[in-house]
């Protein structure tokens, strides 16, 4: 595992930049849920989506991509032990566990494990 599955465009203006990736790109953007909107960049096979959506406070702004894993309290577990931080615990949504860490170097990353 830990193919990257998706990407996560975080902004204090997510209106604004869904405006501009729209127009830019020609991306498809969904209607929101929790304050994270739907990507899709392309119909073409192997294509990735991803969202937009209102940066938190622990990641104001930025791109993160989301691998899927099989496991992500055992991801976890061994990230922590190469000097990663645990930036949101594992949580749950309807299809699948979400959680974010930090790598040594600051580069923030999500994991995703299908339910």
């Amino acid at each position: 595992m830990g193919k990257v599955v998706g990407f996560e465009l975080n902004s204090q203006h997510p209106e604004q930049s869904i405006e501009f990736y729209k127009e830019l790109f020609g991306w498809s953007v969904e209607a929101p849920n929790h304050d994270y909107w739907p990507v899709s960049t392309s119909k073409e096979p192997g294509s990735i989506g991803g969202g937009i959506c209102k940066g938190p406070i622990d990641y104001p702004h930025g791109i993160r991509i989301q691998m899927e894993v099989a496991s992500i309290d055992e991801t976890i577990r061994k990230g922590r032990e190469m000097g990663a931080l645990t930036v949101r615990e594992n949580m749950e949504f309807d299809d699948f566990y979400l959680a974010y860490l930090v790598d040594p170097t600051g580069l923030g990353i999500g994991l995703i494990e299908k339910k």
